[in-house]
């Protein structure tokens, strides 16, 4: 196991480094002139040329390239253009939020979608499955902007049940949990219908196989055979699954967050993209693809606890 998480590790680094060249060179092809956007267009061509030499943009290609591998290797991204900070601290500032939010999305997918799928297995063409299919194609249809205004709109505007917009406070209070619940439910719901289908389908298979019809004959009880023996099994392709929709949580959240005004990376980055802050988003597209790579490492590692037959050489 040591020598596999080793291994793997070291695999990083091509992987890593292909995220930093794509990185690097869409910055660098994105149409407009950072140093324009720093300076206005009142700037003059001698303050341009200035600016331009001090960030070393005038520094052929490769150099340029080395410098920014070279400040990778140390989390620096630069200055924010906007905020006229150090783009690492920034984003460790709104890193937190968005945890947050992905994480109660991701237990509100998770532990709706479980119980949901396995009764749709269970209760195999019962009013039970034709609703959870319903719901679970709803869901997966259901853009995630539009499901939150949508959420907004009744909750917050009709009922006034929940608050608009806003991060009411840490999680653990009262109105950080009023806070949350729509976003997290926005953000979740495609990953709850989709999960909700994967476990059903799971389920399905591994209770047609011939240990479970054995587990039966020696007059184990349902409950039994489906928790101890069928649930277990079924949950391998789960939690890829869960591995693989952390990618659509932090993708979602940038919609999330923006819909919802939740101060996150996620909002963090919309705002960069549209303020032409061109340090912000390579510094936010490499984090968050670094995070998205060492997820898919923990998941790989996990298959070993939940099926011991799996081992790696």
């Amino acid at each position: 196991m040591i020598r596999y998480i080793m291994r793997r590790l070291l695999h990083l680094i091509p992987t890593l480094l292909a995220v930093a060249t794509i990185v690097f060179l869409l910055i660098h092809f994105i149409p407009g002139d950072p140093v324009q956007t720093m300076l206005g267009l009142e700037a003059t061509p001698e303050d341009v040329a200035a600016l331009r030499e001090v960030l070393g943009l005038n520094d052929p290609i490769l150099v340029q390239y080395k410098n920014f591998l070279a400040n990778l290797i140390k989390f620096d991204f630069g200055s924010s253009i906007y905020y006229k900070e150090n783009v690492f601290e920034l984003f460790k500032e709104r890193f937190p939020a968005t945890v947050e939010l992905a994480v109660t999305a991701l237990l509100f997918g998770t532990l709706v979608a479980i119980p949901l799928g396995i009764l749709s297995a269970t209760h195999r063409h019962s009013v039970i499955d034709v609703f959870s299919t319903i719901f679970s194609l709803i869901g997966i249809s259901t853009p995630v902007f539009w499901l939150g205004i949508l959420l907004m709109y009744i909750f917050s505007l009709q009922l006034g049940w929940l608050p608009l917009t806003g991060r009411g406070g840490p999680i653990w209070t009262l109105q950080g949990i009023k806070h949350i619940l729509l976003p997290a439910i926005s953000l979740g719901a495609t990953m709850m219908a989709s999960t909700t289908r994967l476990v059903r389908s799971s389920m399905l298979e591994v209770l047609s196989q011939d240990y479970v019809r054995t587990a039966h004959a020696k007059g184990l009880t349902n409950r039994v055979v489906l928790y101890k023996h069928a649930l277990k099994n079924a949950m391998l392709p789960v939690l890829t699954n869960v591995g693989l929709q952390m990618g659509v949580l932090l993708g979602g959240s940038f919609l999330t967050e923006t819909v919802f005004a939740w101060p996150g990376v996620g909002r963090f980055a919309v705002q960069a993209v549209l303020r032409r802050d061109f340090a912000v988003i390579q510094g936010v597209t490499f984090m968050v693809a670094f995070l998205l790579i060492m997820v898919n490492l923990c998941v790989d590692i996990l298959y070993t606890f939940i099926d011991p037959r799996i081992k790696y050489n």
